[in-house]
């Protein structure tokens, strides 16, 4: 009974050497003709729908979801020489600050190095010369964050961002914004708003006489329309019948659609309602530049509407 039992198994184990080693080979060889397994796919970046301020909002930032548009063609009318004389109110200081979007883990921490996949990670791995893999390392965590300090964008935590990438799509624009030739070239003075790169610049011929500058376009469902527009009416000191509020400098360009400044922050995930929102210093140059009758010409599709 006990010899059958040994029996046994030893035909047990020569069966399972004969599988593992084929006859004429060696364990090397049995190695060496497997399957290699497949690489790991990159980590999935955070989704923009899921990331937040990454410092907390106070009173110069708002953080706004909504921002004060023009449902429909606003009523036209001449304001009065006391209207057009009086200026918008300054913005509060630090409305404007560069605050980039992160994850709320990140936020809740404070870390000081994201390990964090960021929306825009193979660009700005790209934009800094780094190796695009679309991995978040060390490497690229400190050097996307010596961007964001060089440039005051906060916190720099090196998470490759909306903010971070919008900073760099206005320095490389600021040269020559219409290097690639998408918004055409006239005679006469063109309003040139890229949803692609969310940069906004006024060209007369091949010659920019305003901008580039950092815009934050219409969310999805509201998208700010394509194509060509014209400038048909002006009102310095506007007042939205949307959400009662202030649009400073607007430019109507089509229906409610207009140039305008916001007091809060552009840089934010989501979109307007289709105008075109602006910095106040910004939508105040804009408005000794363009003139009622002046074409605007839109074209792209902003990122993650």
């Amino acid at each position: 009974m006990i010899s059958r039992r040994v029996a046994g198994r030893s035909l047990a184990v020569l069966l399972a050497a004969a599988t593992a080693f084929p006859a004429g080979g060696t364990a090397a060889a049995a190695v060496s003709t497997a399957p290699r397994p497949a690489a790991p796919k990159p980590p999935a970046p955070v989704p923009l729908a899921d990331l937040v301020p990454g410092v907390p909002p106070g009173p110069a930032q708002p953080w706004q979801i909504d921002t004060p548009d023009q449902a429909l063609a606003p009523k036209v009318y001449t304001p009065t020489k006391a209207e057009d004389a009086v200026e918008p109110k300054d913005a509060a200081p630090g409305t404007y600050d560069l605050v980039e979007y992160v994850p709320l883990g990140d936020a809740v921490a404070k870390v000081t190095c994201s390990k964090q996949t960021g929306p825009y990670q193979r660009q700005v791995e790209r934009w800094l010369k780094l190796k695009v893999d679309g991995r978040q390392s060390a490497a690229d965590c400190k050097a996307v964050r010596a961007f964001q300090t060089k440039h005051g964008i906060k916190p720099a935590s090196g998470f490759a961002g909306p903010v971070t990438w919008s900073t760099m799509m206005l320095l490389s624009a600021r040269k020559n914004p219409n290097a690639a030739k998408k918004c055409p070239v006239r005679t006469y003075r063109v309003a040139c708003v890229d949803l692609d790169r969310q940069l906004t610049w006024v060209q007369k011929g091949g010659t920019v006489v305003f901008g580039p500058v950092p815009m934050r376009s219409g969310r999805k469902g509201h998208v700010t329309r394509k194509g060509w527009h014209t400038v048909y009416w002006r009102h310095k000191n506007h007042w939205s019948t949307l959400y009662n509020q202030p649009m400073p400098y607007a430019q109507f360009f089509d229906g409610g659609q207009a140039f305008h400044a916001v007091y809060g922050s552009i840089h934010t995930t989501v979109g307007s309602m289709g105008c075109v929102n602006l910095e106040l210093g910004d939508s105040r140059k804009l408005w000794g530049v363009l003139k009622k009758g002046d074409k605007v010409y839109v074209w792209g599709r902003r990122p993650g509407g």
